[in-house]
């Protein structure tokens, strides 16, 4: 199984060794060899036939555990309702964070396309609007703590 993961980190390696160098390169001069895209395919076909072994594999490993002895908690309607009020400030924060997002992030590429050197300013907003949903996640660990 080690070597199967090992393969899969050695197709990501590359993979990433292939953008840094194309990245690197000027437009212009780039030049590529006759052996990068068939190099670049074998990279890909090796990650994911990696990754089906694994899959494949895997499976095996998992279903080979012994089984564990869970101790069974009666789901109540009271406990239902409790895990779906811990779950509504998410939600409600999410939404709002995502109305909040929409018009600061318009202005602020309306901004940074004027005068260029508001683009700290404009993150901060950004930041501050994408903390909103941050705060009712903890709401909601706190409240799943408690229950």
């Amino acid at each position: 199984m080690y070597w199967l993961a090992a393969l899969m980190s050695f197709a990501i390696v590359g993979v990433i060794a292939t953008g840094i160098y194309l990245e690197m390169r000027p437009a212009a001069t780039l030049q590529l060899p006759r052996w990068s895209k068939p190099a670049m395919g074998g990279q890909l076909l090796l990650f994911f036939g990696a990754q089906l072994g694994l899959l494949l594999l895997g499976i095996n490993e998992a279903l080979a555990e012994e089984a564990v002895e869970v101790m069974e908690v009666e789901m109540t309607t009271g406990m239902g309702l409790a895990i779906l009020g811990a779950g509504i400030p998410t939600a409600l924060s999410t939404i709002g964070a995502g109305i909040a997002v929409g018009p600061i992030g318009a202005a602020s590429l309306a901004a940074i396309t004027e005068k260029p050197e508001t683009l700290g300013r404009t993150l901060i907003y950004l930041g501050l609007a994408e903390g909103i949903a941050i705060y009712g996640l903890v709401i909601s660990i706190l409240l799943l703590n408690r229950i």
